[in-house]
Protein backbone atom coordinates (compact mmCIF):
# COMPACT_ATOMS: atom_id res chain seq x y z
CA UNK A 1 0.00 0.00 0.00
CA UNK A 2 1.39 3.45 -1.02
CA UNK A 3 0.07 7.00 -0.34
CA UNK A 4 -0.53 9.20 -2.95
CA UNK A 5 1.02 12.36 -2.76
CA UNK A 6 -1.73 14.73 -5.40
CA UNK A 7 -4.90 12.85 -3.24
CA UNK A 8 -4.07 10.92 -0.46
CA UNK A 9 -5.51 8.27 -1.02
CA UNK A 10 -3.43 5.18 0.61
CA UNK A 11 -4.13 2.06 -2.03
CA UNK A 12 -2.27 0.20 -4.60
CA UNK A 13 -1.51 3.30 -6.64
CA UNK A 14 -3.77 5.57 -7.92
CA UNK A 15 -2.41 4.77 -11.52
CA UNK A 16 -3.66 0.88 -11.38
CA UNK A 17 -6.69 1.88 -9.81
CA UNK A 18 -7.19 4.66 -12.71
CA UNK A 19 -6.43 1.92 -15.09
CA UNK A 20 -8.80 -0.89 -14.04
CA UNK A 21 -11.70 1.96 -13.95
CA UNK A 22 -10.41 2.84 -17.45
CA UNK A 23 -11.06 -0.69 -18.77
CA UNK A 24 -14.28 -0.78 -17.29
CA UNK A 25 -15.12 2.55 -18.39
CA UNK A 26 -14.41 1.25 -22.27
CA UNK A 27 -16.87 -1.68 -21.89
CA UNK A 28 -19.30 0.82 -22.07
CA UNK A 29 -22.10 -1.33 -20.00
CA UNK A 30 -23.76 0.55 -17.21
CA UNK A 31 -22.47 1.34 -14.50
CA UNK A 32 -18.96 2.24 -15.51
CA UNK A 33 -19.66 3.46 -19.21
CA UNK A 34 -22.12 6.49 -19.18
CA UNK A 35 -19.75 7.62 -16.75
CA UNK A 36 -16.51 7.84 -18.16
CA UNK A 37 -16.09 11.71 -19.05
CA UNK A 38 -17.16 11.89 -14.91
CA UNK A 39 -14.57 9.15 -13.90
CA UNK A 40 -11.85 10.92 -16.10
CA UNK A 41 -12.65 14.49 -14.77
CA UNK A 42 -12.44 13.37 -11.16
CA UNK A 43 -9.12 11.65 -11.28
CA UNK A 44 -7.38 14.31 -13.42
CA UNK A 45 -8.83 17.36 -10.78
CA UNK A 46 -7.69 15.21 -8.35
CA UNK A 47 -3.86 14.06 -9.83
CA UNK A 48 -3.46 17.34 -11.93
CA UNK A 49 0.39 15.81 -12.55
CA UNK A 50 -0.62 12.56 -14.11
CA UNK A 51 0.54 12.40 -17.60
CA UNK A 52 -2.36 12.80 -19.16
CA UNK A 53 -4.04 15.53 -17.38
CA UNK A 54 -4.60 18.84 -19.54
CA UNK A 55 -1.69 20.80 -18.20
CA UNK A 56 -3.35 24.08 -16.22
CA UNK A 57 -6.61 23.44 -18.14
CA UNK A 58 -8.68 22.03 -15.76
CA UNK A 59 -12.03 23.94 -17.08
CA UNK A 60 -13.55 21.47 -18.80
CA UNK A 61 -13.31 18.61 -16.29
CA UNK A 62 -14.75 21.09 -13.67
CA UNK A 63 -17.33 21.73 -16.17
CA UNK A 64 -18.45 17.84 -16.46
CA UNK A 65 -18.42 17.55 -12.49
CA UNK A 66 -20.92 20.64 -12.42
CA UNK A 67 -22.73 19.42 -15.13
CA UNK A 68 -23.30 15.89 -13.72
CA UNK A 69 -23.60 17.20 -9.75
CA UNK A 70 -26.40 19.92 -11.08
CA UNK A 71 -28.79 17.80 -13.47
CA UNK A 72 -27.51 13.80 -13.58
CA UNK A 73 -26.25 11.76 -16.42
CA UNK A 74 -28.87 13.74 -18.89
CA UNK A 75 -26.68 16.76 -18.25
CA UNK A 76 -23.38 15.16 -18.20
CA UNK A 77 -24.33 13.51 -21.61
CA UNK A 78 -24.79 17.75 -23.05
CA UNK A 79 -21.73 18.40 -21.28
CA UNK A 80 -19.81 15.82 -23.48
CA UNK A 81 -21.18 16.59 -26.73
CA UNK A 82 -20.78 20.21 -25.92
CA UNK A 83 -17.09 19.11 -25.53
CA UNK A 84 -16.61 16.70 -28.06
CA UNK A 85 -18.11 19.63 -30.37
CA UNK A 86 -15.96 22.38 -29.31
CA UNK A 87 -13.23 19.85 -30.26
CA UNK A 88 -14.41 19.92 -33.69
CA UNK A 89 -14.18 23.62 -34.11
CA UNK A 90 -17.91 23.96 -33.68
CA UNK A 91 -18.63 26.32 -30.43
CA UNK A 92 -21.03 24.75 -28.31
CA UNK A 93 -20.96 25.45 -24.77
CA UNK A 94 -22.67 23.81 -22.11
CA UNK A 95 -24.59 25.55 -18.91
CA UNK A 96 -21.89 24.05 -16.58
CA UNK A 97 -18.79 25.75 -18.48
CA UNK A 98 -20.19 29.00 -17.18
CA UNK A 99 -18.80 28.00 -13.81
CA UNK A 100 -15.55 29.12 -12.97
CA UNK A 101 -12.61 27.00 -11.88
CA UNK A 102 -11.17 28.14 -8.62
CA UNK A 103 -7.73 29.77 -9.34
CA UNK A 104 -5.94 28.41 -6.22
CA UNK A 105 -3.18 25.37 -5.98
CA UNK A 106 -4.72 22.09 -6.68
CA UNK A 107 -5.70 20.68 -3.09
CA UNK A 108 -3.83 17.65 -1.70
CA UNK A 109 -6.39 16.34 0.69
CA UNK A 110 -9.73 14.93 -0.39
CA UNK A 111 -12.85 13.27 1.54
CA UNK A 112 -13.05 10.67 -1.59
CA UNK A 113 -10.60 9.07 -3.75
CA UNK A 114 -10.71 6.40 -6.01
CA UNK A 115 -9.28 4.17 -3.57
CA UNK A 116 -12.94 4.83 -2.04
CA UNK A 117 -14.88 4.58 -5.27
CA UNK A 118 -12.61 1.29 -6.01
CA UNK A 119 -13.92 -0.18 -2.58
CA UNK A 120 -11.96 -3.39 -2.95
CA UNK A 121 -10.09 -2.48 -6.21
CA UNK A 122 -13.13 -3.72 -8.26
CA UNK A 123 -15.26 -0.76 -8.54
CA UNK A 124 -18.45 -3.00 -7.98
CA UNK A 125 -21.43 -2.12 -9.58
CA UNK A 126 -23.71 -1.97 -6.84
CA UNK A 127 -23.67 1.40 -5.27
CA UNK A 128 -20.95 2.63 -8.25
CA UNK A 129 -22.95 6.02 -9.00
CA UNK A 130 -23.86 7.04 -5.49
CA UNK A 131 -19.96 6.26 -5.29
CA UNK A 132 -18.84 8.50 -8.35
CA UNK A 133 -21.32 11.11 -6.87
CA UNK A 134 -19.91 11.26 -3.49
CA UNK A 135 -16.73 11.67 -5.25
CA UNK A 136 -17.86 14.43 -7.54
CA UNK A 137 -19.30 16.50 -4.63
CA UNK A 138 -15.98 15.91 -2.45
CA UNK A 139 -13.72 17.10 -5.43
CA UNK A 140 -15.51 20.43 -5.47
CA UNK A 141 -15.87 20.80 -1.86
CA UNK A 142 -11.89 20.66 -1.68
CA UNK A 143 -11.31 22.99 -4.57
CA UNK A 144 -13.69 25.88 -3.00
CA UNK A 145 -12.49 25.74 0.77
CA UNK A 146 -10.03 27.74 1.23
CA UNK A 147 -6.08 26.48 0.77
CA UNK A 148 -4.41 25.19 3.60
Amino acid sequence: MTTCGQCGATSEGCEVLFERLLALDHSRRPPWGPLHGLAVACFFLQHPAHPLAPRGNHERAWAFLHAYLAGGQRALDVATRAARAAGSNRQVRSRAEEVPMPERPAPTVFATTIADVAVDGTFPASGYEARIRRWAEDIVAAWTSEPT
